[in-house]
């Protein structure tokens, strides 16, 4: 089952990003800055759930949405 999809879903607002960094060190898995120091999902599986709860959290603009699905 490694190939199983996260039941979640993340967004990242690229106007309200200010490339602070927090994503990077709360979930570095999942994200990574690209060629603008904006936050990118590199792997939204990339990390425990919880941890990219804490990194959508301490977001200082917003700019993370941490959408979870229901069971399918």
């Amino acid at each position: 089952m490694a190939d199983a999809k996260p039941a979640w879903t993340i967004t990242v607002d690229r106007d309200r990003c200010m490339g602070s960094g927090m994503c990077l060190v709360y979930a570095p898995g999942t994200f990574e800055h690209d060629e603008h120091t904006k936050a990118i999902v590199v792997d939204p599986a990339g990390d425990p759930i919880e941890s990219i709860r804490t990194a959508v959290e301490a977001c200082p603009t917003g700019a993370l949405q941490l959408i979870e699905q229901e069971g399918e």
